[in-house]
């Protein structure tokens, strides 16, 4: 039981009650039941006639009283009000119960090959490109997901997850085995990401090579950071939409080129192409006029 203690303040109509807890971090005045809307404990004191208002700071709640009795005639009665409720709940404050309810569904992407599972629970908050198993040693959950044979790669960004398959089959064969094994892992509470998972960086010029083995380093100059700017602001929230994600890689001044990864459902996608040119290219056109010559994608 929490202990608490009376203290009388140099306001003869305010009593202090002290916790043995901090109570919270900030402070806060309620003038009424209606202002109380985050603590049924504050609401139930204005029940009370004889509460004008109610103070929460630090370890204490203080108690400031109209003038139609005395202290010493109802204080013992809100202390064991106080002792009764923190005896049943943990905070003086409501406290929002996170649902342990997992829903996921699907989405489809431009992508045939690729499927995007949303679910209502966070799974990363940086974007993992799986193409093997062996990729996904530190990565439990997509270790499990690629044990269905016909799972190509896998992206894991926020709340979703993009799955290619192999071509030979239809999304409707797998669609609820893969619903109901990302449902049944979520609620679980199984570890998504290991704790010895570091991502490759591609930000490290030794850590990333297209499939002529030619390295590139990310600039710094300003049209590179202006040219973030924009693919973080307008392009990749459309991309993200459709199950994948796009990365800047490097800007070559001399030619104009930038130089982009396109990861998860748009990595292999027939319309990716399209998406580069008619979208990414023409948006950084537009928004930096002669600036940009042309956008590759380096997958």
């Amino acid at each position: 039981m929490s202990k608490i203690i009376i203290e009388n303040t140099d306001n003869p109509a305010i009593v202090k009650f002290v916790f043995d807890k901090i109570l919270t971090e900030s402070s806060f005045e309620y003038k009424s039941i209606e202002d109380a809307n985050n603590s049924t404990l504050v609401q139930q004191l204005f029940h009370l006639p004889f509460v004008k208002k109610v103070y929460i700071t630090a370890n204490f709640i203080a108690i400031e009283k109209f003038d139609i009795l005395q202290w010493s005639e109802v204080q013992g009665d809100i202390k064991a009000i106080f002792e009764v409720f923190m005896a049943q709940n943990e905070s003086v404050f409501n406290i929002k119960k996170e649902s342990n309810v997992v829903e996921v569904y699907a989405e489809s992407t431009p992508n045939p090959n690729v499927q995007k599972f949303v679910t209502n629970k966070l799974l990363s908050n940086q974007h993992i490109e799986l193409t093997s198993k062996e990729d996904a040693k530190n990565i439990p959950f997509a270790l499990e997901l690629f044990d269905f044979p016909f799972i190509k790669e896998i992206f894991i960004s926020d709340n979703y997850v993009s799955i290619q398959k192999s071509p030979d089959l239809d999304w409707l064969e797998i669609n609820t085995a893969l619903r109901d094994f990302i449902k049944e892992y979520l609620q679980s509470g199984r570890r998504i990401i290991g704790e010895n998972y570091q991502k490759k960086s591609i930000s490290n010029p030794d850590s990333y090579q297209d499939e002529n083995k030619i390295k590139y380093t990310p600039t710094n100059d300003d049209i590179s950071k202006e040219i973030i700017a924009v693919l973080e602001e307008y392009i990749k929230p459309a991309v993200a939409g459709d199950g994948g994600n796009i990365q800047f890689l490097s800007y070559i001044p001399e030619t104009k080129e930038v130089n982009v990864l396109l990861q998860g459902a748009c990595n292999g996608c027939p319309s990716s192409t399209i998406t580069l040119k008619n979208g990414i290219e023409a948006t950084l056109k537009q928004i930096l006029p002669g600036k940009i010559e042309s956008v590759n994608a380096l997958n």
